[in-house]
């Protein structure tokens, strides 16, 4: 199997399990850099890490799942173990957002977070990548990195039910804003919207 260039370095020739992965990276390195600072710079990395998390989750939610429940060998299993481990990270991550950056309890809580984030990412990179790698065509896996490579340009878009005020629908939190702006930059690009 011959190994593409990452992204950046010729994006028309990447696939989303090379796009995926390099998010991955950058995951790491923002956890990293979160634990490595304090006061303004240590909430605006976790800022950055919210954001990036959530666009990758979302677009891996919308694009990726998806495609691997049908087109690859043990699916539904491989995804559902996906999903369970987001849906924890997800709830832990809300309860970070509401935690002072600089307390102890966030940085405990937040490194168990990190380590359960990269637990997952080597799990989809050891379960999930490559049989998406298998079962996709390289025009396919093109299609599915510019889908999600679309969702890396989101802001928040939706109100949710019962935040009827623009005011009220910045309580929400970013994360659920954000996840509602990549899943329509995504269904654009899929042409699904």
């Amino acid at each position: 199997m011959t190994e593409h260039p990452t992204v950046g370095e010729q994006p028309e020739s990447n696939d989303v399990v090379l796009l995926l992965k390099s998010q991955h990276e950058e995951v790491r390195r923002l956890m990293d850099e979160v634990l490595a600072r304090t006061g303004k710079e240590r909430a605006a990395a976790f800022g950055r890490l919210v954001h990036l998390l959530a666009v990758h989750e979302t677009a891996e939610e919308e694009v990726v799942h998806p495609y691997a429940r049908r087109a690859v060998a043990g699916g539904d299993q491989v995804v559902s173990a996906r999903l369970k481990e987001e849906a924890a990270a997800k709830h832990t991550l809300s309860a970070l957002e509401d935690a002072d950056p600089d307390s102890p309890d966030f940085v405990t809580r937040f490194t168990a977070f990190k380590d359960d984030v990269l637990a997952h990412a080597e799990a989809e990179e050891t379960y999930e990548f490559p049989r998406l790698r298998e079962a996709g065509d390289p025009a396919r896996l093109q299609a599915m990195a510019k889908a999600v490579r679309a969702a890396e340009t989101v802001a928040p878009t939706h109100p949710h039910p019962g935040t009827e005020s623009a005011a009220k629908n910045m309580l929400v939190g970013p994360v659920a804003a954000v996840m509602d702006r990549t899943r329509d930059a995504v269904r654009k690009v899929m042409g699904t919207s």
